[in-house]
């Protein structure tokens, strides 16, 4: 009886999501350089109900350093994650602050944590959904950025597990200038950890190469006026300082260079029948400096999948410029 009861909990739990952060233990994980994550943790967030054959639920990978609470913004009626219609799962990634990551880990602290990758991410995800909670489908996954790259390798190493799949200003591999400025990023932490540095300081420099890559030098000069530079340099500053960790920007920043899905498929021929289990659209953005769109075109123009391409001056945050025409194509294409 009192099994019967556990399990009709964890039913209604998993049934109506309250939108509050959640865990679970995958235990001890290993990753793909045979390392192991101890007692691994993964955080996520439910929103909405699943239907009666929970045929509408919505993964939601988060996006570099990103959190479930940020990704939530997006949840609603009407936004881009309608949890009036379906059931989204927002999933954080390893190395973002609420999964275990350097910053978190009791045992592997900092510089102790293993190195991972995006298909590491992907894997414990895949443990929390099919092993943990028993999610054997799903109907969409959708992710953005660091997300996006992670959607690439949901699709490549689990093919049948979700109908649809959507990666915004993601990539399926870096551009030689995506890494470029990942490695200015990673030598900035690591001087900075050498020479004993605080986070703060350390955060500022990063902070200054992602205000000179995330936007466009349009949106920059249109937007922020020189007399106003100085003030709005240091609200950024303040800001991005209250989510930075060197030890998980490292880790994660490592993970996007590493990425590649070639790397997990044997033979090139083998892509037609991975991707055909699953209906893709790709969203870039043309004027993205920070995840040139170079490679995801390549590779939609190679297999003949749905793109959509932002044309305006916003840089990777694009899809924002144009939030209403966002929304609009990704629940039309994932209601189709």
């Amino acid at each position: 009886m009192r099994f019967l009861k556990i399990n009709i909990l964890l039913l209604c739990t998993i049934l109506l999501g309250s939108g509050n952060q959640e865990y679970l233990s995958i235990g001890d994980f290993k990753l793909e350089n045979g390392k192991s994550i101890e007692n691994c943790t993964i955080g996520f967030q439910r929103f909405g109900r699943t239907n009666h054959d929970s045929s509408n639920i919505v993964v939601v990978p988060t996006w570099f350093s990103g959190k479930s609470d940020h990704v939530a913004n997006l949840v609603g009626e009407n936004n881009l994650y309608d949890s009036t219609r379906y059931h989204i799962i927002i999933i954080d990634a390893l190395g973002n602050g609420v999964s275990t990551s350097p910053s978190n880990s009791p045992v592997q602290k900092n510089e102790e944590f293993p190195s991972i990758t995006i298909y590491d991410m992907v894997r414990s995800q895949y443990i929390l959904l099919h092993d943990k909670m028993e999610i054997h489908d799903v109907h969409a996954i959708v992710g953005g950025s660091m997300g996006g790259m992670q959607t690439f390798q949901w699709i490549v190493s689990y093919p049948n597990f979700s109908t649809k799949a959507i990666s915004y200003v993601g990539s399926p591999w870096p551009s030689t200038y995506s890494k470029l400025i990942w490695e200015t990023e990673l030598l900035i932490i690591e001087s900075g950890l050498k020479n004993h540095k605080p986070d703060s300081l350390i955060a500022e420099q990063v902070a200054m190469v992602q205000l000179l890559t995330a936007y466009t030098p349009a949106y920059r000069n249109r937007k922020t006026d020189p007399p106003d530079l100085l003030k709005f340099q240091n609200d950024y500053i303040a800001r991005f300082s209250r989510n930075f960790n060197s030890y998980n920007w490292i880790c994660q920043l490592n993970a996007m260079n590493y990425h590649d899905i070639h790397r997990y498929i044997s033979k090139s021929d083998e892509i037609p029948s991975i991707l055909n289990s699953t209906d893709i659209l790709l969203m870039v953005s043309k004027q993205d400096h920070l995840v040139t769109p170079g490679p995801a075109l390549k590779f939609a123009g190679e297999y003949d999948i749905k793109t959509h391409i932002f044309d305006n001056d916003c840089g990777h945050l694009a899809p924002g410029c144009e939030k209403n025409e966002f929304i609009r194509i990704v629940n039309q294409f994932i209601s189709q």
